[in-house]
């Protein structure tokens, strides 16, 4: 092995061990502060990057994630201002998530969207690795990316809001709502999500002839961890609905990604 390549393993093992202490602590003290919730996110972010460098050249990988966080900041920007609040809904951004860019949004939501859409993938191709050689395989990776990436939106949402207070929701015409956001929310996040991902897919695609590379289990571990921070923080508060829907989210998302890597 080379000296850059062993460099570059050390550091993702590393940055991961950083990731599960943070993680253990958050787990054990969702009420630490706020110092805490802001590494999570940043470790968390940069643990996806990495990994998916290990597949792809690393300045295929920075653009793709460029244009998730910019993209998708650009979209929490524009509902969060008052005159527009579209594509989500009207939402107020507070200080817990961090320092705001432009007096608009945290600097840490962007990597949100990193970690939504990046992990969403890995777990995706986790999931339909039984079918990677089907002719519309890309399209299917595609669609699914979208589905998962809302799901942790969906499971995001009564953590951040109520148990972490990064933002807050206004109320709209919509009269459903899920833990007190607007449906708006969930049915605008997939297509923020395809536009990204129809830029950043070409960036993503492996060039390289050969063998398929070997399963990578970090997204299921980075996806089931964030689950399980959720659900505890939920539980905390006795909001049972959502530690509901996280724990068979998981459920039903590990089996299938557990059942893709042996095939």
């Amino acid at each position: 092995m080379s000296a850059p390549a062993s460099t570059a393993k050390y550091f993702f093992w590393g940055l991961n061990a950083v990731l599960g202490l943070v993680f253990l602590v958050e787990l054990a003290a969702p009420g630490c502060a706020r110092e805490w919730d802001v590494a999570i996110i940043v470790l968390a972010a940069l643990a996806s990057v990495a990994a998916l460098a290990r597949q792809l050249p690393l300045q295929n990988v920075l653009p793709a994630a460029a244009l998730a966080a910019g993209v998708g900041g650009l979209a929490q920007a524009l509902s969060a201002n008052p005159s527009f609040s579209l594509p989500f809904g009207p939402i107020v951004f507070t200080s817990a998530a961090g320092t705001r860019i432009f007096d608009t949004i945290p600097w840490t939501v962007p990597l949100l969207w990193v970690i939504a859409i990046f992990n969403g993938r890995g777990l995706a191709r986790l999931m339909l690795r039984p079918w990677r050689k089907v002719t519309n395989y890309g399209f299917w990776l595609i669609g699914l990316t979208v589905v998962l990436a809302t799901f942790f939106e969906v499971t995001l949402e009564p953590y951040a809001w109520h148990v972490k207070h990064f933002w807050l929701w206004q109320p709209t015409r919509l009269a459903v709502t899920w833990q007190g956001v607007s449906l708006l929310n969930f049915l605008t996040w997939p297509f923020v999500v395809l536009l990204i991902l129809v830029f950043a897919s070409p960036l993503l695609i492996r060039k390289q002839p050969g063998n398929p590379s070997a399963p990578d289990i970090h997204p299921l571990l980075v996806w089931l961890g964030a689950l399980a921070l959720f659900a505890v923080g939920a539980a905390r508060l006795k909001q049972w609905g959502p530690v509901g829907v996280d724990a068979g989210l998981g459920i039903i998302t590990a089996t299938f990604a557990v059942r893709g890597m042996r095939w």
